[in-house]
């Protein structure tokens, strides 16, 4: 059962080190239908609902890439460590920003049943809001 689900793990991340914005097909093949998702801000539940929400933040990106840095499966459930790399027009005029995160996978039934996502929203979002970002990484700065 453990090498199903490394081998599970490792076509996540091949699925995400490969991700195209323009196709996001290959997603469908490591999701179950039941699909929970969570991250910081968000939480789907089911393959339509996370489709849906993949679909949207693409289009909204100009790039995104994910570098996969660590993983370790342990029974049904993966921990991911990854670097995504993305660019948003409304963020620092589209500048690349780098946004460090770990995600929870749990296996089902030869796929990924529950998805949860952890980053920092301050290095995701708020930073790179013309006149908030210096206010976050000051407060950030003197915790």
């Amino acid at each position: 059962m453990d090498e199903q689900n490394i081998a599970l793990a490792d076509k996540f991340v091949a699925a995400y080190q490969n991700l195209d914005k323009q196709d996001l097909s290959e997603l469908k093949d490591i999701y179950h239908a039941d699909i929970v998702f969570e991250d910081p801000a968000h939480r789907m539940e089911g393959w339509v609902q996370l489709s849906d929400y993949f679909a949207r933040l693409f289009d909204a990106v100009d790039y995104c890439s994910f570098n996969i840095t660590e993983q370790v499966c342990h029974g049904d459930t993966a921990y991911v460590q990854w670097v995504m790399t993305f660019q948003h027009p409304k963020l620092q005029s589209g500048k690349s920003r780098l946004v460090n995160g770990c995600s929870r996978l749990v296996f089902a039934d030869g796929k990924v049943i529950h998805h949860r996502d952890y980053f920092d929203m301050g290095q995701m979002l708020y930073e790179g809001i013309p006149l908030l970002g210096p206010i976050v990484r000051k407060i950030k700065a003197r915790l």
